[in-house]
């Protein structure tokens, strides 16, 4: 099931930050998800299992609502593999359709899930080398909607 986050998933979703620390995000990203959680938070989502979350991941907008940003995908890893980020990324790229301004659909990732992304029929746009931190690079993806 995929919910809206509240707040009071905040521990649950930064246990799932740990979980993928530091296979998937460097530990001083921590901080950056707690700020984002309590001051940038938009639309986020968990993902549900029998009562537990599993997943993760939000909707930004910018430029007036012409670009949605997929930001701060995280699955835990009992779960990695299985379409659960598939589900929630799908169920994103549908909430942003509904929004007739949009034009753009970008995600910020690393070299590590980039290619999970293409596979969802995001375009490969740029690539920066230790943007997030050392051994992290930024690898920028989109689609365009029109």
């Amino acid at each position: 099931m995929i919910r809206e986050y509240t707040s009071k998933d905040k521990e649950q979703i930064l246990e799932l930050l740990r979980l993928n620390t530091p296979q998937y995000f460097d530990r001083s990203e921590e901080s950056d998800f707690v700020e984002y959680l309590d001051l940038r938070v938009e639309s986020y989502f968990v993902v549900e299992d029998q009562g537990k979350i599993i997943g993760s991941g939000g909707i930004n907008f910018l430029d007036d609502n012409t670009e949605a940003r997929i930001s701060w995908d995280i699955i835990h890893p009992d779960y990695q593999g299985k379409g659960v980020g598939k589900q929630l990324t799908l169920f994103r790229i549908e909430e942003i359709k509904k929004i007739d301004a949009v034009r753009l659909i970008k995600v910020r990732t690393t070299q590590l899930v980039y290619r999970f992304y293409e596979k969802m029929g995001f375009r490969l746009e740029k690539i920066e080398k230790d943007y997030w931190a050392k051994g992290f690079d930024l690898y920028q993806l989109i689609i365009p909607l029109q």
